[in-house]
């Protein structure tokens, strides 16, 4: 190995004590902002979260591909849905039912989903079963019968108790990361604030001076011990110095 490739790896390895005493000297920070934190993120994945529930319905329209998607469109119009909200007693208007309700031909099919997404998994179920129903009662009232041969239900929705937003653990694991990250971020820039000197190259190079000796720091109890080793060493006639 070549000098100048020695230089460089110490000088890697002089840079990553000095990044870990940096962490290691200010690591209750990092602790502290990472426990307040996931803290905060696990309060809010909690209670900030409304929890949504999806249910479908699925029906038969026996006409065209090409008309089959113009009633796909009706299901979702105001005309059906309206009856659904007053049947069901829901507190949204149509064209918000409209949202959280998605039509979709299953492969190319005759087979239609009525899927539906809301805040009760019941109500979600009641939702999609109703809107199948209206659709298929109102539909010839609407529709020429001759663009349609025939509406029928395939399935029912049924209750499904999962939500489908929930992930709260990720979402803690996402605030833990980040606590940690801003934890040590501070404590790198504390440090850069920081001018004390802490080691002899840092003197050296301020000072242009080489550096004789360090005077380690002072412990009252260690001084007090030394002392009164002092005094009965003199006092039996010997003589010591301070060590």
């Amino acid at each position: 190995m070549s000098f100048h490739n020695a230089n460089k790896t110490n000088a890697k390895d002089i840079n990553l004590k000095e990044l870990f005493y940096v962490i290691k000297k200010r690591l209750w920070i990092v602790v502290v902002i990472t426990f307040i934190s996931t803290g905060l993120g696990t309060y809010y994945s909690y209670s900030h979260n409304t929890s949504l529930y999806q249910a479908s319905s699925r029906i038969i329209i026996d006409t065209t591909p090409d008309y089959r998607n113009t009633l796909q469109v009706i299901i979702k119009d105001s005309t059906i849905l309206g009856k659904v909200v007053k049947q069901l007693g829901l507190p949204q208007s149509p064209e918000a039912l409209a949202g959280q309700i998605t039509v979709t031909s299953i492969d190319n099919t005759q087979v239609v989903s009525i899927g539906v997404t809301y805040t009760d998994p019941k109500r979600a179920a009641d939702i999609a079963n109703t809107t199948a129903t209206v659709f298929k009662a109102e539909l010839p009232n609407i529709v020429s019968s001759n663009n349609v041969r025939d509406v029928s239900i395939l399935s029912n929705a049924s209750v499904n108790p999962v939500p489908i937003n929930h992930n709260q653990k990720m979402k803690i694991v996402i605030a833990l990361v980040i606590g940690g990250v801003i934890g040590i971020g501070l404590a790198f820039l504390l440090d850069s604030l920081d001018d004390t000197l802490r080691s002899n190259n840092e003197v050296e190079e301020i000072l242009g001076l080489p550096v004789l000796g360090r005077v380690s720091r002072a412990n009252k109890k260690n001084l007090k011990k030394k002392y009164i080793k002092h005094v009965n060493l003199e006092a039996r006639g010997d003589t010591v110095g301070y060590k």
